[in-house]
Protein backbone atom coordinates (compact mmCIF):
# COMPACT_ATOMS: atom_id res chain seq x y z
CA UNK A 1 0.00 0.00 0.00
CA UNK A 2 1.38 3.11 -1.13
CA UNK A 3 1.57 5.03 2.63
CA UNK A 4 0.31 9.04 2.26
CA UNK A 5 0.57 12.33 3.91
CA UNK A 6 -2.02 15.09 3.54
CA UNK A 7 -0.99 18.87 4.57
CA UNK A 8 -3.85 21.47 4.45
CA UNK A 9 -6.15 17.99 4.23
CA UNK A 10 -9.47 19.95 5.66
CA UNK A 11 -9.17 22.68 1.99
CA UNK A 12 -10.78 21.70 -1.29
CA UNK A 13 -7.24 20.11 -2.81
CA UNK A 14 -7.14 18.18 0.52
CA UNK A 15 -10.79 17.24 0.77
CA UNK A 16 -10.55 16.31 -3.22
CA UNK A 17 -7.21 13.87 -2.34
CA UNK A 18 -8.88 12.43 0.25
CA UNK A 19 -12.10 11.47 -2.39
CA UNK A 20 -9.86 9.76 -4.33
CA UNK A 21 -8.16 8.00 -1.74
CA UNK A 22 -11.99 7.08 -0.15
CA UNK A 23 -12.17 5.14 -3.95
CA UNK A 24 -9.69 3.01 -3.42
CA UNK A 25 -8.58 2.63 0.12
CA UNK A 26 -7.30 -0.88 -0.61
CA UNK A 27 -4.43 0.93 -2.18
CA UNK A 28 -3.80 3.72 0.54
CA UNK A 29 -2.41 4.09 4.00
CA UNK A 30 -3.12 7.93 5.20
CA UNK A 31 0.00 8.25 7.70
CA UNK A 32 -0.46 11.52 7.96
CA UNK A 33 -3.13 14.70 8.06
CA UNK A 34 -3.36 18.53 9.04
CA UNK A 35 -5.61 21.11 8.66
CA UNK A 36 -6.93 24.27 10.19
CA UNK A 37 -9.58 25.73 12.23
CA UNK A 38 -11.76 23.49 10.44
CA UNK A 39 -11.88 20.34 13.29
CA UNK A 40 -15.19 19.16 12.39
CA UNK A 41 -13.91 18.37 8.92
CA UNK A 42 -10.44 17.30 10.38
CA UNK A 43 -12.24 14.48 13.12
CA UNK A 44 -14.00 13.55 10.63
CA UNK A 45 -11.61 12.67 8.11
CA UNK A 46 -9.06 11.48 10.81
CA UNK A 47 -11.87 9.00 12.18
CA UNK A 48 -12.50 7.87 8.65
CA UNK A 49 -8.75 7.19 7.67
CA UNK A 50 -7.26 6.40 11.28
CA UNK A 51 -4.14 8.24 10.38
CA UNK A 52 -0.63 7.89 13.14
CA UNK A 53 -0.67 11.42 13.07
CA UNK A 54 -3.20 14.37 13.10
CA UNK A 55 -2.09 18.34 13.46
CA UNK A 56 -4.12 21.24 13.60
CA UNK A 57 -1.75 24.37 12.17
CA UNK A 58 -3.33 26.76 15.03
CA UNK A 59 -1.70 26.31 18.60
CA UNK A 60 -5.17 27.19 20.55
CA UNK A 61 -7.04 24.55 18.53
CA UNK A 62 -4.66 21.73 20.01
CA UNK A 63 -6.41 21.13 23.12
CA UNK A 64 -10.19 20.83 21.50
CA UNK A 65 -8.60 18.88 18.76
CA UNK A 66 -7.15 16.07 21.40
CA UNK A 67 -10.12 16.29 23.20
CA UNK A 68 -12.08 15.13 19.77
CA UNK A 69 -9.66 12.54 19.54
CA UNK A 70 -8.91 11.51 23.15
CA UNK A 71 -10.59 7.96 22.82
CA UNK A 72 -8.48 7.00 19.78
CA UNK A 73 -4.80 6.31 19.60
CA UNK A 74 -4.18 8.77 17.01
CA UNK A 75 -1.31 11.16 17.67
CA UNK A 76 -2.33 14.76 17.85
CA UNK A 77 -0.46 18.17 17.59
CA UNK A 78 -0.43 22.06 16.75
CA UNK A 79 1.24 24.87 15.49
CA UNK A 80 4.26 25.01 13.02
CA UNK A 81 6.47 22.59 14.99
CA UNK A 82 3.56 19.81 15.13
CA UNK A 83 3.00 20.19 11.19
CA UNK A 84 6.70 19.78 10.73
CA UNK A 85 7.01 16.81 12.77
CA UNK A 86 4.51 15.09 11.10
CA UNK A 87 6.22 16.57 7.62
CA UNK A 88 8.68 14.24 8.99
CA UNK A 89 7.10 10.69 8.95
CA UNK A 90 7.94 8.36 6.32
CA UNK A 91 5.72 8.08 3.76
CA UNK A 92 6.01 7.02 -0.02
CA UNK A 93 3.82 10.53 -1.52
CA UNK A 94 3.11 13.85 0.43
CA UNK A 95 0.17 16.28 -0.96
CA UNK A 96 1.15 20.28 0.02
CA UNK A 97 -1.97 21.83 0.37
CA UNK A 98 -1.09 24.33 3.00
CA UNK A 99 -1.68 27.92 1.22
CA UNK A 100 0.48 30.26 1.60
CA UNK A 101 4.65 30.23 2.33
CA UNK A 102 3.45 28.38 5.02
CA UNK A 103 3.91 25.37 3.21
CA UNK A 104 7.26 25.83 2.44
CA UNK A 105 9.01 24.16 5.15
CA UNK A 106 6.48 21.12 5.78
CA UNK A 107 7.23 20.27 2.13
CA UNK A 108 11.00 20.29 2.39
CA UNK A 109 11.20 18.33 5.17
CA UNK A 110 8.59 15.57 3.16
CA UNK A 111 10.86 15.12 0.56
CA UNK A 112 14.06 14.88 2.84
CA UNK A 113 12.01 12.10 4.27
CA UNK A 114 11.64 10.10 1.30
CA UNK A 115 8.21 11.28 -0.44
CA UNK A 116 7.25 12.35 -3.80
CA UNK A 117 6.09 15.72 -3.07
CA UNK A 118 2.97 16.52 -5.09
CA UNK A 119 3.16 20.28 -5.33
CA UNK A 120 -0.31 21.87 -4.94
CA UNK A 121 1.60 24.58 -2.84
CA UNK A 122 2.86 27.18 -6.12
CA UNK A 123 4.12 29.58 -3.71
CA UNK A 124 7.39 26.92 -2.61
CA UNK A 125 8.18 27.37 -5.91
CA UNK A 126 8.08 31.28 -5.94
CA UNK A 127 10.09 31.86 -2.73
CA UNK A 128 12.18 28.49 -2.96
CA UNK A 129 12.37 27.31 -6.82
CA UNK A 130 16.08 26.28 -6.78
CA UNK A 131 15.64 24.73 -3.20
CA UNK A 132 13.05 22.77 -4.05
CA UNK A 133 14.70 21.44 -6.69
CA UNK A 134 17.67 20.90 -4.73
CA UNK A 135 15.97 18.91 -2.25
CA UNK A 136 13.95 16.74 -4.79
CA UNK A 137 17.72 16.26 -6.37
CA UNK A 138 19.42 14.55 -3.27
CA UNK A 139 16.68 12.76 -1.76
CA UNK A 140 16.38 11.45 -5.08
CA UNK A 141 12.15 11.84 -4.91
CA UNK A 142 10.12 13.34 -7.56
CA UNK A 143 8.12 16.89 -7.80
CA UNK A 144 4.97 16.83 -8.96
CA UNK A 145 2.70 19.99 -9.71
CA UNK A 146 -0.83 19.69 -8.74
CA UNK A 147 -1.94 23.18 -10.09
CA UNK A 148 -3.86 22.21 -13.18
CA UNK A 149 -1.59 24.47 -15.40
CA UNK A 150 1.98 22.69 -14.34
CA UNK A 151 0.18 19.17 -14.53
CA UNK A 152 -0.90 19.82 -17.81
CA UNK A 153 2.38 21.29 -19.32
CA UNK A 154 4.03 17.86 -16.91
CA UNK A 155 2.09 15.57 -19.26
CA UNK A 156 2.21 17.39 -22.35
CA UNK A 157 6.09 17.30 -21.67
CA UNK A 158 6.38 13.24 -21.22
CA UNK A 159 8.50 11.81 -23.65
CA UNK A 160 9.54 15.10 -25.25
CA UNK A 161 12.85 16.78 -24.89
CA UNK A 162 12.96 19.73 -23.05
CA UNK A 163 15.66 21.41 -25.27
CA UNK A 164 12.57 21.69 -27.82
CA UNK A 165 10.61 23.51 -25.94
CA UNK A 166 10.50 27.43 -27.32
CA UNK A 167 7.49 28.39 -24.71
CA UNK A 168 4.77 26.89 -22.12
CA UNK A 169 1.69 28.84 -21.97
CA UNK A 170 -0.52 29.01 -19.23
CA UNK A 171 -4.03 29.68 -19.09
CA UNK A 172 -6.32 32.00 -16.57
CA UNK A 173 -9.89 31.78 -16.33
CA UNK A 174 -9.56 35.61 -15.56
CA UNK A 175 -11.73 35.22 -12.02
CA UNK A 176 -14.83 36.87 -11.05
CA UNK A 177 -13.65 39.98 -12.97
CA UNK A 178 -12.71 39.21 -16.53
CA UNK A 179 -15.65 41.13 -18.09
CA UNK A 180 -15.83 44.12 -15.38
CA UNK A 181 -14.09 47.75 -16.76
CA UNK A 182 -11.36 48.97 -14.82
CA UNK A 183 -13.06 51.02 -12.97
CA UNK A 184 -15.99 48.88 -11.41
CA UNK A 185 -12.59 46.48 -10.52
CA UNK A 186 -10.78 49.02 -8.81
CA UNK A 187 -14.69 49.31 -6.45
CA UNK A 188 -14.55 45.20 -6.28
CA UNK A 189 -15.27 43.96 -2.57
CA UNK A 190 -13.65 40.98 -1.02
CA UNK A 191 -17.81 39.80 -1.06
CA UNK A 192 -17.10 39.73 -5.26
CA UNK A 193 -13.49 38.57 -5.52
CA UNK A 194 -14.53 35.40 -3.87
CA UNK A 195 -16.85 34.07 -6.09
CA UNK A 196 -15.21 32.10 -9.30
CA UNK A 197 -17.23 31.31 -12.24
CA UNK A 198 -15.80 27.99 -13.13
CA UNK A 199 -13.39 26.74 -10.20
CA UNK A 200 -14.30 25.46 -6.55
CA UNK A 201 -11.57 26.92 -4.30
CA UNK A 202 -11.08 28.29 -1.05
CA UNK A 203 -11.77 32.10 -0.33
CA UNK A 204 -7.68 33.20 -0.48
CA UNK A 205 -7.30 31.48 -3.57
CA UNK A 206 -10.50 32.59 -5.55
CA UNK A 207 -9.70 36.15 -4.68
CA UNK A 208 -6.17 35.64 -6.02
CA UNK A 209 -7.85 34.47 -9.18
CA UNK A 210 -9.52 37.51 -9.63
CA UNK A 211 -6.35 39.57 -9.04
CA UNK A 212 -4.69 37.55 -11.50
CA UNK A 213 -2.37 36.89 -8.67
CA UNK A 214 -2.75 33.84 -8.81
CA UNK A 215 -1.53 33.32 -12.25
CA UNK A 216 1.32 35.57 -11.67
CA UNK A 217 2.66 33.32 -9.10
CA UNK A 218 1.84 30.57 -11.21
CA UNK A 219 4.20 32.21 -14.20
CA UNK A 220 7.39 31.97 -11.62
CA UNK A 221 6.31 29.04 -10.52
CA UNK A 222 6.21 27.19 -13.99
CA UNK A 223 9.85 29.28 -14.42
CA UNK A 224 11.49 27.49 -11.32
CA UNK A 225 9.44 23.83 -12.27
CA UNK A 226 10.57 23.49 -15.41
CA UNK A 227 13.50 25.48 -15.76
CA UNK A 228 12.77 28.30 -18.46
CA UNK A 229 14.02 31.52 -19.71
CA UNK A 230 11.29 34.03 -18.78
CA UNK A 231 10.31 35.07 -22.05
CA UNK A 232 9.24 31.07 -22.63
CA UNK A 233 6.57 31.69 -20.14
CA UNK A 234 3.05 33.67 -21.60
CA UNK A 235 -0.50 33.89 -20.09
CA UNK A 236 -3.84 33.30 -22.25
CA UNK A 237 -6.55 34.39 -20.86
CA UNK A 238 -9.49 31.22 -21.61
CA UNK A 239 -12.88 31.54 -20.03
CA UNK A 240 -13.77 28.15 -20.93
CA UNK A 241 -10.87 26.84 -18.26
CA UNK A 242 -10.26 23.77 -20.09
CA UNK A 243 -7.15 24.14 -21.99
CA UNK A 244 -5.14 24.50 -18.78
CA UNK A 245 -1.69 24.86 -20.60
CA UNK A 246 0.07 24.06 -24.08
CA UNK A 247 3.83 24.01 -24.49
CA UNK A 248 5.19 24.83 -27.82
CA UNK A 249 8.00 23.40 -29.65
CA UNK A 250 10.72 24.64 -32.08
CA UNK A 251 8.68 23.07 -34.81
CA UNK A 252 6.10 24.91 -34.53
CA UNK A 253 3.96 22.51 -33.03
CA UNK A 254 1.57 22.86 -29.85
CA UNK A 255 0.41 20.29 -27.37
CA UNK A 256 -2.46 21.49 -25.77
CA UNK A 257 -3.73 19.69 -22.47
CA UNK A 258 -7.29 19.55 -22.87
CA UNK A 259 -9.74 18.51 -19.64
CA UNK A 260 -12.24 19.52 -17.33
CA UNK A 261 -12.35 21.92 -13.81
CA UNK A 262 -11.47 19.81 -11.82
CA UNK A 263 -8.76 19.55 -9.67
CA UNK A 264 -9.26 15.76 -8.99
CA UNK A 265 -7.69 15.12 -12.54
CA UNK A 266 -4.42 16.81 -11.94
CA UNK A 267 -4.44 15.47 -8.23
CA UNK A 268 -4.72 11.69 -9.49
CA UNK A 269 -2.46 12.28 -11.96
CA UNK A 270 0.51 12.68 -9.19
CA UNK A 271 -0.93 9.93 -7.01
CA UNK A 272 -1.31 7.68 -9.10
CA UNK A 273 2.27 8.61 -11.33
CA UNK A 274 3.64 7.12 -13.64
CA UNK A 275 0.80 5.31 -14.60
CA UNK A 276 -2.44 6.72 -15.09
CA UNK A 277 -5.46 5.12 -13.40
CA UNK A 278 -9.24 5.54 -14.02
CA UNK A 279 -10.76 8.79 -12.29
CA UNK A 280 -14.42 9.67 -11.66
CA UNK A 281 -14.25 13.00 -13.52
CA UNK A 282 -16.24 14.40 -16.33
CA UNK A 283 -15.62 13.53 -19.63
CA UNK A 284 -15.99 15.99 -22.08
CA UNK A 285 -18.36 16.59 -25.14
CA UNK A 286 -16.35 18.84 -27.53
CA UNK A 287 -19.28 18.89 -29.71
CA UNK A 288 -21.35 20.38 -26.96
CA UNK A 289 -18.50 22.84 -26.08
CA UNK A 290 -18.29 23.91 -29.71
CA UNK A 291 -15.88 26.38 -29.16
CA UNK A 292 -12.85 27.50 -26.95
CA UNK A 293 -12.21 31.42 -26.51
CA UNK A 294 -8.82 33.27 -26.07
CA UNK A 295 -7.58 36.45 -25.32
CA UNK A 296 -4.43 38.10 -24.20
CA UNK A 297 -4.37 39.41 -20.45
CA UNK A 298 -4.82 43.50 -19.73
CA UNK A 299 -1.85 44.48 -17.61
CA UNK A 300 -3.51 47.71 -16.75
CA UNK A 301 -6.67 45.49 -15.51
CA UNK A 302 -4.36 42.80 -13.73
CA UNK A 303 -1.13 44.25 -12.47
CA UNK A 304 0.42 41.45 -10.35
CA UNK A 305 1.08 39.60 -13.62
CA UNK A 306 3.27 42.39 -15.09
CA UNK A 307 5.11 42.30 -11.44
CA UNK A 308 5.48 38.45 -12.30
CA UNK A 309 7.90 39.15 -15.23
CA UNK A 310 9.98 42.04 -12.82
CA UNK A 311 10.40 39.08 -10.50
CA UNK A 312 11.48 36.53 -12.74
CA UNK A 313 14.13 39.47 -14.00
CA UNK A 314 15.26 40.12 -10.23
CA UNK A 315 15.90 36.93 -9.37
CA UNK A 316 17.23 36.18 -6.42
CA UNK A 317 14.76 36.59 -3.14
CA UNK A 318 12.27 38.57 -5.41
CA UNK A 319 10.01 35.57 -5.61
CA UNK A 320 9.60 35.35 -1.41
CA UNK A 321 9.57 39.15 -0.96
CA UNK A 322 6.75 38.94 -3.74
CA UNK A 323 4.85 36.27 -1.92
CA UNK A 324 5.21 37.85 1.58
CA UNK A 325 3.83 41.14 0.56
CA UNK A 326 1.19 40.02 -1.88
CA UNK A 327 -0.10 37.39 1.44
CA UNK A 328 -0.19 40.81 3.49
CA UNK A 329 -1.62 42.88 0.84
CA UNK A 330 -4.59 40.34 0.64
CA UNK A 331 -5.24 39.84 4.26
CA UNK A 332 -5.66 43.84 4.09
CA UNK A 333 -8.14 43.54 1.48
CA UNK A 334 -10.11 40.79 2.92
CA UNK A 335 -9.90 43.17 6.17
CA UNK A 336 -11.84 45.98 4.09
CA UNK A 337 -8.52 48.27 4.80
CA UNK A 338 -7.73 48.87 0.88
CA UNK A 339 -9.02 48.75 -2.24
CA UNK A 340 -8.63 45.38 -5.27
CA UNK A 341 -6.06 47.56 -7.39
CA UNK A 342 -4.15 48.26 -4.19
CA UNK A 343 -3.23 45.18 -3.61
CA UNK A 344 -0.98 45.24 -6.76
CA UNK A 345 0.49 48.46 -5.55
CA UNK A 346 1.70 48.06 -2.17
CA UNK A 347 3.40 44.64 -3.60
CA UNK A 348 5.18 46.72 -6.64
CA UNK A 349 6.10 49.26 -4.10
CA UNK A 350 7.72 46.27 -1.88
CA UNK A 351 9.65 45.01 -4.27
CA UNK A 352 11.44 48.62 -5.58
CA UNK A 353 12.01 48.79 -1.64
CA UNK A 354 13.69 45.37 -2.03
CA UNK A 355 14.99 46.23 -5.87
CA UNK A 356 17.01 50.14 -4.27
CA UNK A 357 18.32 48.22 -1.14
CA UNK A 358 19.55 45.77 -3.58
CA UNK A 359 19.21 42.86 -0.90
CA UNK A 360 17.08 40.70 -3.25
CA UNK A 361 20.16 38.81 -5.25
CA UNK A 362 21.06 35.19 -4.10
CA UNK A 363 23.64 34.63 -1.75
CA UNK A 364 23.35 30.97 0.10
CA UNK A 365 19.86 30.25 -0.75
CA UNK A 366 19.25 28.40 2.09
CA UNK A 367 16.04 28.04 4.38
CA UNK A 368 17.17 30.47 7.08
CA UNK A 369 17.55 33.12 4.61
CA UNK A 370 14.28 32.61 2.33
CA UNK A 371 12.22 32.99 5.58
CA UNK A 372 14.69 35.89 6.26
CA UNK A 373 13.21 37.39 3.07
CA UNK A 374 9.56 36.40 3.49
CA UNK A 375 9.81 38.46 7.09
CA UNK A 376 11.23 41.64 5.29
CA UNK A 377 8.38 41.35 2.68
CA UNK A 378 5.57 41.18 5.18
CA UNK A 379 7.05 43.73 7.08
CA UNK A 380 7.85 45.75 4.34
CA UNK A 381 3.71 45.67 3.34
CA UNK A 382 2.83 45.81 6.49
CA UNK A 383 4.69 49.61 6.49
CA UNK A 384 3.12 50.26 3.10
CA UNK A 385 -0.02 50.10 4.37
CA UNK A 386 0.24 51.66 7.45
CA UNK A 387 2.43 54.86 6.36
CA UNK A 388 0.34 55.63 3.07
CA UNK A 389 -3.56 57.28 3.97
CA UNK A 390 -3.88 56.39 -0.42
CA UNK A 391 -4.53 52.93 1.42
CA UNK A 392 -6.81 53.53 4.15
Amino acid sequence: MKRLSVFGATGSIGQSTLDLVRRNKDLYCVKVLTGGRNLDCLVRNALEFRPEFVVTAHDDCYQELNEMLSHTDIKVAAGANGINEAASVQVNWAMSAIVGAAGLEPGLRAMQAGANLALANKESMVAAGPLMRQTSRENDVALLPVDSEHSGVFQALIGEDRKAVERVILTASGGAFRDWSLEEIAAATPEQAATHPNWDMGQRVTIDSASLFNKALEVIEAKELFDLKPKQVEVLVHPQSMIHALVGFQDGGLMAHIGPADMRHAIGFALNYPNRSYLPVERLDLAKIGQFDFSAPDLEKYPALRLAYDVLDLGGFSGAVYNAAKEIALDAFIAHRIGFLDMAKIVEAVLERIFVKNISKENNFCLENILNMDHIGRTYAREEIEKNSKYL
